[in-house]
């Protein structure tokens, strides 16, 4: 049996489609097929196909009788395990399996064969993934991810064609991408080089300037360095243009304070992670009304040039709003931001702007929780319980601890210590193949008191969110650990693009890795 979901839902077994019949049973199958091999708990199941309507308790049991009929296999695959279900799918079985692996076996080959493996992944597409669910709550956060892994492989792919001298087949082919992606300055990097390659140097600029008043127009921003570097480059018609790697733009963490007064917390996280290796810095100042606009736009201003000044690669921008949450998370779309930055209020999820960027911002977000006095020096602490969003949450934690040369510790509970430490170690691992960083593992007591006294020497505590944070909100727990904890916090939300902050080379489950798991 295959399941597809890099288009619009199918089950196929022995060359012959399974027919779905209904919109809960094809929904049943989408959601267990994007939590592949995973146990996805009934409360999920539930919010995800009914949402604030739930049936009564025997509606999810008589679903999934019928999807086993359905899909046959004496309804093996369709697994019942506490506290849910689970689908089984070896990797062959599933089209996003596939297209992963092909992905994983496009590194470390010769130049033709990763442009051929990669255009093999990208056939499996056979248009939107989920393109049947779009309008669908439950799938939109997923459909963002998986359309984001995918136009990052088809980037790499015309990379791998570029190095093989391509360039004339390319042009038609990018034009049409950038048009769909204006703002996508990676795209309009590869546009520029394979024009200048195909002997076009002036059409490559006037891509560069076009960029340019669009960015400007659009976001109030300049191009990034890459762009910038990449004009100079063709301007004095640099020979390093005719090798074969083509120039990639640094990418990005956003910074966007609401109150001007925590610019400097936020900086003074961003700017170590801006260091190693680079990334740029990106300063948002949005503000409601244009009478304050003179002022955000000098701040912004002086805290570039101050980062411009040690060394670290900024651009700033003000501007006024009617949405600050729809902007935030536009300019980390078209921007490749891995981070957002932003700073909250204890009552986390109470914040209109925050919500609304948790729900849509395509990066990693995480929301700094400041305290009166500024924190003393110490380790960073990471509670861990494997769920999604504490993958990232290690990660950060990790890239943190390195770039301020202090100690990582990772936390989990007491009463499960066998199980608990195990996870811990896995995490460890993970963190140690990507960033160097040896993690700590520390059992403490379960509940949030446990949590607050573990961090008490900690100089900051990093909290992944809750899987059901759309459904339950920040939990008794973490609000708890958020309001009484001595050390400022940062709340995280695992983002929908492929990377996030570990750096280009490693290739791990918590950074939405492309290679296999």
């Amino acid at each position: 049996m295959e399941v597809r979901i890099l288009g619009p839902l199918e089950v196929w077994d022995g060359g012959e489609q399974i027919p779905l019949r209904g919109s809960k049973q094809r929904a049943l199958l989408a959601v267990l097929a994007l939590k592949a091999n995973e146990v996805v708990s009934n409360d999920r199941l539930v919010e995800e196909l009914w949402g604030d309507d739930p049936p009564d308790a025997a509606a999810l049991r008589v679903r999934v009788s019928q999807l086993r009929k359905a899909l046959g296999d004496g309804g093996a695959r369709l697994a019942t395990q506490s506290p849910g279900y689970s689908l089984r799918l070896d990797r062959p079985d599933l089209d996003l399996f596939r297209f992963e692996d092909l992905v994983a076996d496009s590194v470390g080959v010769d130049r033709e064969t990763a442009a051929s493996t990669l255009r093999e992944a990208l056939a499996l597409w056979r248009g939107p993934a989920l393109a049947d669910f779009t309008y669908e709550p439950f799938a939109q956060a997923s459909i963002a991810r998986l359309e984001e892994l995918r136009l990052a492989v088809l980037e790499q792919r015309i990379d791998a064609d570029l190095a093989l001298g391509r360039q004339r087949e390319l042009v038609a082919e990018i034009d049409g991408l950038t048009s769909e992606h204006p703002l996508r300055e990676r795209l309009r990097a590869l546009h520029m080089l394979a024009l200048y390659r195909s002997g076009r140097q002036s059409d490559a600029l006037a891509v560069f300037a076009s960029t340019r008043r669009l960015l400007v127009d659009e976001l109030g921003l300049e191009p990034g360095p890459a762009l910038r570097e990449l004009e100079a480059a063709i301007l004095r018609q640099d020979p390093a243009l005719d090798l074969e790697a083509a120039p990639s733009p640094k990418r990005s963490i956003l910074i966007a304070p609401s109150d001007a007064s925590r610019f400097d917390d936020l900086l003074a996280l961003g700017e170590p992670l801006a260091r190693r290796p680079a990334r740029e810095l990106i300063l948002a100042q949005l503000i409601d009304s244009a009478r304050d606009l003179a002022e955000a736009s000098a701040l912004a201003r002086e805290r570039r040039q101050e980062l411009q000044s040690r060394g670290v690669s900024a651009r700033a921008a003000a501007f006024t709003t009617e949405s600050r949450a729809a902007d935030l998370v536009r300019i980390a779309t078209e921007q490749d931001v891995d981070l957002l930055l932003i700073e909250a209020p204890p009552a986390l999820l109470d914040d209109d702007t925050l919500r609304g960027v948790l729900l849509a911002a395509p990066c990693d977000v995480a929301a700094f929780v400041a305290r009166d006095a500024l924190p003393a020096p110490g380790a960073v602490l990471v509670p861990f319980t494997g769920a999604e969003h504490d993958w990232s949450a290690v990660e950060l934690g990790a890239w943190i601890a390195r770039s301020h040369d202090t100690s990582l510790l990772l936390a989990g509970p007491m009463e499960t210590a066998r199980d608990s430490s195990r996870l811990l170690a896995r995490a460890s691992l993970a963190v140690q193949r990507a960033l160097g960083v040896a993690a700590e593992p520390l059992l403490v007591e379960p509940g949030a008191q446990g949590l607050v006294d573990a961090a008490r020497d900690a100089a900051l505590l990093v909290l992944g969110l809750s899987d059901r944070w759309m459904r339950d909100g920040l939990g008794r727990v973490r609000q708890e650990v958020v309001e009484h904890a001595r050390p400022p916090v940062l709340v995280v939300r695992r983002g929908a693009r492929p990377g996030g902050l570990a750096p280009p080379e490693s290739h791990t489950r918590f950074t939405w890795s492309i290679a296999a798991r």
